[in-house]
């Protein structure tokens, strides 16, 4: 037996075959769409990150190279190595002891200088056969001829790291030479110096913008981390990283960022630092699942408010069609009695819609059948005409704006002793000369709202100095020109008039009509940006906080934040005043 389907259940299945089909494609849109957000967004940060701290700490490597480097430039250095390495070995002992106490005079000017700010703890100065000929502490004797850091520091100056008790210790070595030595010669010694990393770690241990599990760290060339973890104790010279930033590293030379799996085995989204001339990669990373958690949310609260959605315009499509299937289900009943010939049945339907305009016509029938359907079929196509040209069709999307509103001050006692025809002058003036200095600055006139006009700079590119200088030149232009439109109104016998403005910056919704080509803006950016305009002083210019985070770096330009103590507790929000370098508000030179 075939299933049947009332008009009332079709109805239902129809809006919700729609609310599901459009809700599910928006749905789907607005989760990719954030996804790719939030890790851009998230891939940006670490790099900054890697960036910054990596750039920090090869300064810090090279200035500890430099500064060992002074220490082994020291002329008297250079001629007590060269003295003690022509020394026979009956001679070495006795010119050890009477050259300590020179040797100790250099080290301890150097600490004065630059060592003690370096967290310089020992010196070992060592001659070209490998023997030591000056220690601060451990066994002076000690052959280093066979020891690699002696061996390298003849050909180089770098810097390693050895573990210590309290971690790890920095190494930084440097090659002495001559004091009269050419391009070439081999160095006479060897200065291998022991420094604290409390400097290293300070760069590392900040956890600031890494969220609950981010972490940065350096791993070395024998894959092995050299500073603490966030997760493990006693990682340094211990934990092992063998992951895919530290291998693009050091076998490729190369930096990378993306999604990999950590030395935990968790999956994370990393960012490296690749210095390979000095034997380290720096590591920036956030657990994947942080990462992602946002999306997540959002991903449950599309599904939630979809469900909600859907519920909705079924409970409205039900009730919509109980209320179209009674009077039809009457009229259905009334056309199978006038089928058996019964042209006297009457519906009576009295709904003031077109099912009532049908029920009119059809209780007509019986007297005039052809007439009828002829009328019926006439108003059905008016109907569908009426429908078609009242019907507007809005689309709606959502973009990040600078919204400002530009608002007469103290219109209601000015207009109170004016004319209407002067009133309307008088708004026609002041609107039209703002609205040409806003398309002067490729600004769009949103609309007047009586005695205020709100405009907008669409989808502003906040990175462009440019763009954003534009807009402040802008409403600062309109504030200068407040000369200018006073004389216009004066031309015509109108008062004084003053205006104050603001600006924000943040997410609209943009409403695009089909029968205009103006479009409309709304939400919370727009209430605010009213809401900072009260807080204005006459011919002034404010910004919201959003805007100002944007715009501070501008140095041609003053901003002074408004002691608002309500909308700081309220709302949580600080408004700051604009104006040129140097110039009050009012346009004079404060110098």
């Amino acid at each position: 037996m075939p299933i049947s389907f009332n008009l009332g259940k079709k109805l239902i299945i129809l809006v919700l075959i729609v609310s599901v089909v459009a809700l599910s494609i928006t749905g789907f849109l607005s989760f990719n769409y954030a996804d790719q957000i939030l890790k851009q967004r998230a891939g940006d940060q670490l790099l900054g990150e890697s960036t910054v701290r990596g750039d920090t700490l090869r300064l810090l490597f090279e200035s500890r190279i430099e500064q060992n480097n002074i220490l082994a430039s020291d002329p008297m250095i250079q001629f007590l190595i060269s003295e003690m390495n022509q020394s026979s070995e009956n001679e070495f002992q006795g010119l050890k002891e009477n050259n300590r106490r020179d040797f100790l005079i250099q080290i301890q000017a150097f600490q004065e200088l630059i060592g003690f700010s370096i967290g310089f703890e020992d010196v070992k100065i060592i001659g070209a056969n490998g023997k030591i000929f000056f220690s601060l502490v451990g066994n002076a004797d000690t052959d280093f001829s066979e020891n690699p850091f002696f061996k390298r520091g003849m050909k180089e100056s770098f810097i390693e790291f050895e573990p210590a008790e309290s971690g790890k210790k920095m190494i930084v070595v440097s090659p002495v030479f001559a004091d009269d030595s050419k391009k070439n010669d081999e160095p006479i010694g060897v200065i291998i110096s022991r420094m604290r990393t409390a400097s290293i770690d300070n760069i590392l241990i900040n956890k600031s913008g890494l969220g609950e599990t981010g972490e940065v760290y350096i791993v070395n060339n024998q894959y092995l981390m050299l500073s603490e973890s966030r997760f493990f104790e006693n990682a340094v010279f211990q934990q092992k990283v063998d992951t895919l930033g530290v291998q693009k590293c050091f076998n490729e030379d190369e930096e990378y960022i993306g999604f990999y799996t950590d030395y935990r085995g968790v999956p994370i989204f990393g960012s490296s630092y690749c210095a390979d001339d000095l034997g380290i990669v720096l590591l920036v990373e956030i657990d994947e699942a942080e990462v992602e958690k946002p999306i997540i949310i959002l991903q449950e609260r599309i599904l939630e408010t979809g469900i909600v959605i859907t519920l909705v315009m079924g409970i409205v499509a039900f009730g919509i069609s109980k209320s179209l299937s009674r009077p039809l289900i009457k009229l259905k009943n009334a056309a199978n009695k006038i089928s058996s010939g019964n042209f006297d049945v009457r519906t009576n339907i009295k709904t003031g819609d077109e099912i009532g305009e049908l029920s009119n016509a059809f209780d007509s029938m019986a007297q005039k059948l052809q007439e009828s359907l002829i009328e019926i079929k006439q108003k059905e196509e008016v109907i569908k005409q009426l429908e078609g040209d009242m019907l507007l069709k809005f689309s709606q999307h959502e973009q990040n704006d600078c919204v400002g509103v530009i608002d007469m001050s103290d219109s209601t006692r000015i207009s109170s002793k004016l004319s209407d025809q002067d009133i309307t002058k008088l708004y026609e003036i002041f609107l039209n000369f703002m609205a040409k200095i806003i398309q002067k600055y490729n600004g769009q006139v949103v609309k007047n709202i009586g005695d205020a006009l709100m405009f907008r700079f669409s989808n502003v590119d906040i990175k462009d100095d440019k763009v954003l200088k534009n807009i402040l030149e802008c409403c600062l232009f309109m504030i200068e020109s407040h000369g200018e439109l006073q004389k216009q109104l004066t031309a015509e016998n109108l008062p004084k008039l003053d205006y104050k403005i603001s600006v924000t910056y943040g997410s609209v919704k943009v409403a695009e009509s089909t029968t205009s080509n103006i479009s409309d803006i709304f939400g919370p950016t727009v209430n605010r940006c009213f809401k900072i305009n009260s807080l204005c002083s006459r011919n002034s210019f404010v910004i919201g906080e959003n805007f100002y985070k944007m715009v501070k770096k501008l140095t041609e330009y003053d901003f002074v934040e408004l002691c608002v103590i309500e909308l700081k507790q309220k709302y949580d929000y600080n408004v700051f005043e604009v104006r040129r370098k140097g110039l009050d508000s009012f346009g004079k030179n404060n110098l």
